[in-house]
């Protein structure tokens, strides 16, 4: 391959969708290229097309998705005729791909050393002892600690920026000539975010590898990209350098994307003077386990916790994986009991309440999780599932229905809508017929424990300013978990930030956000994408 030569050229794909979809074609007319030890990042919401146009390069659509139009070239070899057999031999050899969910990506029974030294049997020559010593070599280079041990762990004995830091030591353990990474950051904490797309960088920066890199954060694309290309409903509306589409961008819908990244600049906020919903005092959480014939263990995972959020405020909760904010919103809705401390909702202490006694508070206090499609019943319909619970406690079907169509309207979607079925939503407005669901309870104090990070950044922002309508309307104590400092900025009235499970640091946003007083606070802060465009 001479010089001038891009490892990936993609000209004029265009792949046809079913009939009966909202368009004809999942990607239209796309061209573009990636050069060697460029970084060529494709942004656009879900339904873009973005994650399709990677899957058919490495030649794994899905059956219904079929070519019809266009090339793409890997090296100059046209992929789109090639057999099979051929793909087979080019993927992890000369083009690699990392996932976004490592966990569902990693087999759950093989070591992690087993997994990457299978991409080194099937494609070179080398003995068990050389395979091995490539895999401890290329761990080390992802800065990945005690790479011994990780070669011996499975997936679950690892975090989650370990495993997705596994996931790019396999794509790369063969030096490809592209790399290309579908949403890797995007569940991660900011801090581990950051060191990921700093490796990505430093690998692609010394390897010459070119990467294209999707994602729907103009944040990530600030910190990485070399170039932009920007999708829309299947079609690339605008691209070129990263500073240039940055600073200039020239399409509308470039424009509302850059504009939907949250700030790191808090939103100026009043004190809130309210009547007080909850309060927590010393709350912590150990878990035990072990038995007759096993060493007791102990984690604790919460501990000493003081938190107090009043009627018409929201409290956000940040911190990495493993800082004990989960924990801490699980044992203020009592999904599971605190091993110490109190909860008062207002004044009473339900921390150690029998069940039949939190029946009361169950109305109370309710929870948006992160994921929608797994906390609504797919066999039921949305309607069925929003009324469920005004009819468990009392309520007449009929005036729960109609609560239920009024809430459909409040979260902006259509009354109607309420005879089908989650699947039939979009992940956006799963979210939103999940806080209809809560607030069909009429809660005093909403949990949203993760409940935008995952979404579309001009989804997120929906969502968010959707909070931010109900709260007033209702007068809701929010208490928001997130690891997304840029949101919290947004939408908090006061922060808690925790490590290892105990607060470090809390206050008013922005005296947080301006002047934090703790290391861990500002290594947060300091993590958060996007901050050298000013996003």
């Amino acid at each position: 391959m001479n010089a001038e030569q891009p490892v990936l050229e993609i000209t004029g794909l265009s792949i046809s969708l079913p009939g009966g979809g909202d368009r004809k074609h999942a990607v239209e007319d796309v061209s573009f290229s990636v050069a060697p030890g460029e970084i060529v990042c494709v942004v656009g919401e879900s339904g873009s097309g973005k994650s399709v146009t990677a899957f058919s390069v490495m030649g794994l659509l899905a059956k219904v998705l079929k070519p019809v139009a266009g090339s793409i070239r890997l090296e100059g070899e046209d992929l789109l005729s090639a057999t099979p057999q051929r793909l087979r031999a080019l993927r992890g050899d000369r083009m690699a791909m990392i996932f976004q969910e490592p966990m569902t990506a990693l087999n759950p029974v093989l070591t992690i050393g087993d997994q990457i030294e299978e991409v080194l049997r099937i494609h070179t020559e080398l003995g068990p002892e050389e395979r091995r010593a490539r895999v401890i070599d290329m761990m080390a280079s992802m800065r990945l600690p005690d790479p011994e041990r990780i070669h011996a762990s499975y997936p679950h004995q690892i975090s989650g920026g370990q495993r997705q830091r596994v996931m790019i030591a396999a794509a790369l353990v063969l030096d490809p000539a592209l790399l290309i990474a579908d949403e890797p950051t995007t569940a991660l904490d900011v801090t581990t975010q950051a060191q990921i797309l700093k490796l990505i960088k430093e690998l692609q920066g010394r390897r010459g590898t070119g990467v294209l890199f999707i994602t729907h954060d103009f944040g990530v694309v600030a910190e990485i990209a070399d170039r932009v290309v920007v999708m829309e409903q299947g079609r690339v509306v605008e691209q070129g350098p990263a500073e240039q589409v940055l600073k200039a961008p020239q399409h509308p819908y470039t424009r509302m994307l850059i504009a939907a990244v949250p700030s790191l600049k808090p939103a100026l906020r009043q004190p809130m003077t309210g009547p007080m919903a909850l309060e927590t005092i010393g709350l912590g959480k150990t878990y035990r386990s072990g038995g007759l014939f096993q060493k007791q263990r102990s984690v604790v995972a919460a501990s000493q916790v003081d938190i107090k959020l009043r009627r018409g405020e929201t409290v956000g909760i940040v911190g990495e994986s493993g800082s004990g904010k989960t924990t801490v919103a699980r044992c203020v809705a009592r999904l599971m009991p605190p091993s110490e401390g109190a909860i008062l909702v207002p004044d009473i202490d339900i921390a150690m309440l029998p069940e039949r006694r939190l029946r009361p508070y169950r109305r109370k206090i309710q929870v948006v999780f992160q994921d929608p499609f797994r906390s609504l019943n797919p066999r039921r319909t949305v309607g069925d599932s929003i009324i469920e619970g005004p009819v468990n406690f009392g309520l007449a079907p009929a005036q729960a229905l109609e609560r239920a169509r009024g809430l459909m309207s409040l979260v902006g979607l259509q009354p109607q809508a309420l005879d089908r079925y989650p699947h039939q939503f979009s992940g956006g407005q799963r979210q939103r017929i999940a806080i209809a669901r809560a607030l069909a309870m009429e809660p005093e104090i909403l949990i949203a424990d993760e409940a935008v990070s995952a979404l579309d950044v001009s989804v997120q922002r929906q969502v968010l300013n959707l909070l931010a309508d109900v709260q007033e309307k209702f007068n809701l104590a929010i208490l928001f978990i997130t690891h997304d400092l840029r949101v919290a900025a947004q939408i908090c009235d006061r922060i808690v930030v925790m490590e290892k499970g105990v607060i470090v640091e809390q206050g008013p946003t922005g005296a947080v956000f301006s002047a934090p007083a703790h290391a861990y606070t500002k290594a947060l802060i300091e993590a958060a994408p996007g901050k050298s465009f000013g996003l």
